[in-house]
């Protein structure tokens, strides 16, 4: 049975299969991670995080390390760190890392900026292995990292690339909050607005590190939202769209 011929009987054997979640299948899939992303899919499109009042919302604050800015030019992810949140309550135990072979070339500047090594990326699992771990472990929770858009643009490649799997998670930058305070808010790097809140600044640029710095700081601001009276999500989007 040629690789067509397995998709197509796939999809007639789910009825479900839509061609925007997989687009062929992957070298290294199964059925059972297969049986995951669809449900997971499906979790996605069923979930809603807007009114969920804010010291209840469970997020994910995550963050990456990658060789560089472009995913679409060649760049990959070298490691993810995570930690889970409820409210403002970071749940310590409830954390993700691992290190990703890129099976590309790590510029010097990054290795010495992370502290990584050529040896450990070498024995590291790959980018498609770490990717199902890590999807395992945020489920369809909302997402929340520090420059966001960096962190979205190579979840949303890799995923797609390695998986074939749309990557639809709701990703919230930390300046999401912030804006509620500083409509006019600066792109600061994440060690500087930390040292600003009082937040203590670890191992900056370790990954898991990071996630946990920023993790803080969404839970200061979480905080500090409702102080003032907002409930959830949805009025901070409706009162952020009024002042934009």
């Amino acid at each position: 049975m040629g690789m067509n011929d397995m998709v197509r009987f796939f999809r007639q054997m789910t009825g479900k299969l839509g061609s925007h979640i997989y687009a062929g299948m992957p070298p290294h899939s199964n059925p059972q991670q297969m049986s995951f992303l669809r449900q997971l899919q499906k979790e996605m499109k069923e979930g809603n995080s807007l009114d969920c009042p804010l010291e209840e919302l469970p997020v994910v604050v995550f963050d990456l390390e990658t060789t560089g800015f472009y995913p679409e030019k060649g760049d990959g992810i070298i490691s993810i760190g995570a930690v889970k949140v409820i409210g403002s309550r970071i749940l310590d135990d409830e954390v993700f890392y691992s290190l990703i072979n890129p099976e590309i070339p790590v510029p010097t500047n990054v290795l010495t900026l992370t502290s990584i090594t050529e040896k450990e990326l070498m024995a590291a699992p790959k980018t498609s292995e770490v990717l199902i771990e890590f999807l395992n472990f945020i489920g369809s929770s909302v997402l929340v990292a520090h420059h966001a858009k960096h962190e979205l643009a190579f979840m949303k490649k890799f995923t797609s690339s390695h998986l074939r799997f749309n990557f639809e998670h709701r990703v919230i930058d930390t300046s999401f909050l912030i804006k509620l305070f500083q409509p006019v808010v600066s792109s600061l790097p994440l060690e500087q607005i930390c040292i600003e809140c009082g937040i203590e600044v670890n191992d900056r640029h370790h990954a898991l590190s990071d996630a946990k710095m920023a993790a803080n700081l969404w839970t200061f601001y979480l905080k500090k939202a409702r102080e003032q009276d907002y409930r959830n999500l949805r009025e901070v989007y409706e009162y952020l769209s009024l002042i934009r």
